[in-house]
């Protein structure tokens, strides 16, 4: 009989665990086996700037500006707005419960120096966005710059195939994500041996306790996860003038599929099946909000980085501005545009997104263990809020069968 293949979210928890085991017994003479782990990270690091701009100009280049017309603006706007929203109540959740408070690993940094004076004034910060060459942007590693370049070609790219039909580059840039992303999921089959090797590391040098905010942090994080979402029910159940109950309850089915899967890509049959018979949603609202949405909305994903560079500074001691605070969520909101569809995406975001912020990278190592749990609430956040965009965009457009709540 042949054994069941161990999934990578299996591995991973199984390498985390080996790696505090193995880190509690042989204390600092582990501490060599990091260079593992290090290479791992530089690995996942190498193809970030490619991945980033390739999966933005994709989503973006695929759509139709003509068809998508004033009520594509509208649902782009709208899952901009939200997944900015759902950032920023994931920083002051973090601010305001302080899940990484009293947890120090500043001795764990291999980068020097941790600063955030690199962000300088709110006007500094803004200018920051806009890139004055790109190929030093990408060389530099300024993701946000890179972003926004990516959505302008995207956007140019987009009209230029309106125009012209035979414009191959799409396919070309279509077909290169898939190397990219194939390669990522190449280099995170070796994933475990690398978690197992900055954890234990990790215990090895601190002590086991560099694992007790894990607990902390996914209880947190799952409070902000549900009261967004509570909040995002009410809201739309008052414009959309729909008792919350029924609301709730039509959303039920695809919520646990969203739970169970932790996949957008899984549940969008069921949602997509849902939206139209449980919820009223019009036929012609979900094909384009649903499937849209999956692509460029995420809302989970926005508030899961906010809130972890929020943890991973507390943990490291560092101070943030307002001003910077409003960097990270938008930050988090345009690389959650980018997300790629591959074995703990969660970790590649975090790769993406740390760095940026001044902090070392060799700390989303310690997270890794609660993935799973994490990749669960971000998915059914991702999953709701397209439904509730759909119904507020239905409403707005008079495309809701109000008949199916009774």
């Amino acid at each position: 009989m042949k054994l069941k293949k161990v999934n990578m979210t299996v591995q991973i928890m199984i390498a985390m665990v080996l790696g505090v085991v193995v880190g509690t017994i042989s204390k600092e003479k582990i501490e060599g086996i990091k260079l593992l782990g290090d290479i791992f990270l530089r690995l996942i690091q190498m193809s970030i700037i490619l991945l980033v701009m390739g999966q933005i100009i994709e989503a973006i280049g695929g759509l139709n500006p003509k068809e998508l017309g004033r009520q594509g603006v509208k649902v782009i706007i709208i899952f901009l707005l939200t997944s900015f929203f759902a950032a920023a109540f994931g920083i002051i959740t973090g601010i305001l419960l302080k899940p990484g408070f009293g947890i120090d690993l500043s001795s764990l940094s291999s980068g020097g120096k941790i600063s955030t004076s690199y962000l300088g004034s709110a006007s500094d910060t803004v200018l920051g966005f806009f890139s004055i060459n790109v190929i030093k942007s990408m060389a530099d590693g300024n993701i946000v710059q890179v972003i926004l370049f990516a959505i302008l070609f995207g956007v140019a790219l987009s009209y230029i195939r309106m125009e012209n039909e035979s414009n191959k580059l799409l396919e070309v840039i279509i077909e290169f994500n898939k190397i990219i992303l194939k390669m990522i999921s190449i280099i995170m089959k070796i994933a475990p041996i690398g978690i197992f090797s900055l954890i234990a590391s990790t215990v090895g040098k601190v002590g086991v306790g560099v694992i007790l905010p894990l607990s902390k942090y996914l209880g947190v994080y799952g409070l902000a996860t549900f009261t967004y979402l509570i909040v995002f029910f009410i809201i739309v159940s008052l414009y959309c003038k729909v008792n919350i109950v029924k609301l709730i309850k039509g959303m039920t089915e695809m919520s646990l599929m969203a739970l169970a899967t932790t996949s957008s890509a899984v549940t969008l049959p069921t949602e997509m099946k849902d939206a139209k018979e449980k919820l009223g949603i019009s036929e012609k609202v979900t094909k384009i909000v649903l499937p849209l949405g999956m692509t460029l909305n995420s809302n989970g994903s926005a508030m899961h980085m906010a809130f972890t560079i929020v943890t991973i500074a507390q943990i490291y001691g560092v101070n943030y501005s307002g001003a910077q605070y409003l960097y990270i969520a938008a930050l988090a909101t345009l690389v959650s545009l980018a997300n790629a569809v591959v074995p703990g995406a969660g970790l590649v975001s975090l790769a993406i997104i740390v760095p940026q912020m001044g902090l070392p990278i060799d700390a989303i190592a310690v997270f890794a263990g609660v993935e799973w749990f994490v990749g669960m609430l971000r998915t059914i956040l991702n999953v709701d809020s397209d439904t509730l965009t759909a119904l507020i965009v239905a409403k707005g457009e008079d495309e809701i069968d109000y008949g199916v709540y009774k």
